[in-house]
């Protein structure tokens, strides 16, 4: 009966325990704390957040339900992250759901969304300068475009042993935009150019919206045919959108599928971060570097719109609010442009014209992504 006992505690989670899984625990609670108190992106951190407690419930080796466990079902799930399949599928409902009209109505919009990809290659830069491998640099540097799923593929790509820190990191930093992004905004702009107070857009044309994403695969991956996978899904999910043809694909795409697939990314990626391969020198270097590569990335997009603004006329001038949407977190960046103006004008409605930004930081951290596999893969 002894004997029994003694071999019963040895599979229980208490035998099994270690601090780092207690501090991981902790972390996943954090995390939910965050998302269900505070409201902070709770559709990406209440799966990460219980992912962390699944993936960190001590057990003995050997049992075949750790996510690193081959046939295990969490490492068969997880498959969609190491493999790199679900982020396309996340692409394909974010173009299902995205209206791409304010980037259509303004085009210099989109410069805005691509000087706020120099945070990616700032940081690849800063990553190399510090020693680390070109992978590996590259993995950290996706971190600066605030897109999640991009971050996955290109690291599934480059370097899977990292994919639960770069993961982790680049949807903490997303989840935390409220927090990081005004104080940027307000360093770097002044109270007149606050009240910057921008036309209505223009009107754009079914067609036009229909043509977008032929034309724009087409430019966008002839130039990067590595952004294929997400760019490729990015565009066809916007052409079941305005096609008017395909609108049941267009709704399953950008509501149930993107749902399911949220919660398994979420929950897989939280389970990633088993304490024995998670706390590490490199993950506290990886979550250093993204955050360098953030603030770079936001504090790029604000800087560049001031940029612009000397070359525009009076009457044409960009409010430098919107900015900071150049990162690729949509809508979020995007209402945080809205918020902060309403802030000094009650009037002032930043949200549709911080949208244009918005959307083609996702074009462009794709792109980028693309960039990287191309001379790194």
């Amino acid at each position: 009966m002894s004997e029994s006992l003694q071999t019963f505690w040895q599979f229980t989670g208490f035998a099994n325990c270690e601090y780092t899984n207690l501090i991981m625990l902790a972390v996943g609670c954090f995390f939910l704390w965050l998302a269900i108190k505070k409201n902070f992106e709770p559709l990406l951190l209440v799966p990460i957040g219980f992912g962390m407690l699944i993936g960190n419930i001590p057990f003995m080796p050997g049992m075949e339900i750790g996510i690193y466990e081959e046939g295990s079902v969490l490492n068969i799930l997880y498959n969609g992250v190491e493999r790199g399949w679900y982020p396309p599928l996340i692409f394909l409902g974010i173009g299902a759901m995205t209206d791409f009209s304010s980037l259509l109505a303004n085009p210099k919009l989109m410069v805005i969304g691509a000087c706020a990809q120099f945070g990616i290659f700032g940081a690849y830069i800063l990553s190399l300068l510090l020693g680390m491998d070109p992978l590996s640099a590259g993995c950290v540097a996706i971190i600066g475009g605030a897109d999640g799923p991009t971050a996955i593929f290109l690291t599934s790509k480059l370097n899977p042993t990292l994919l639960g820190a770069v993961a982790v990191s680049a949807y903490s930093y997303m989840a935390l935009i409220p927090l990081i992004q005004p104080p940027l905004m307000r360093l770097f702009t002044s109270k007149k150019e606050r009240l910057i107070k921008m036309k209505p857009a223009r009107v754009v044309s079914q067609n036009e919206k229909i043509l977008f994403p032929i034309v724009g695969l087409v430019l966008t991956c002839f130039v990067v045919p590595s952004g294929l996978p997400l760019l490729g899904m990015l565009f066809f999910g916007n052409l079941l959108r305005e096609s008017g043809v395909t609108t049941r694909l267009a709704k399953t795409a950008s509501n149930a599928m993107t749902d399911i697939v949220t919660i398994l990314l979420g929950l897989t990626v939280g389970a990633s971060t088993q304490a024995s391969r998670f706390l590490t020198t490199d993950t506290i270097i990886i979550f250093a570097l993204g955050f360098v590569a953030f603030i770079i990335a936001s504090s790029a997009g604000v800087l560049s719109v001031k940029l612009f603004n000397l070359f525009l006329r009076k009457d044409k001038k960009i409010n430098p609010l919107i900015g900071n949407a150049g990162v690729s977190a949509v809508p979020m960046a995007a209402r945080i442009s809205n918020n902060v103006g309403l802030e000094y004008d009650p009037t002032n409605y930043l949200l549709m014209h911080a949208m244009g930004p918005n959307v083609a930081g996702v074009i462009g951290s794709a792109v980028a992504a693309g960039v990287l596999l191309s001379f790194l893969g």
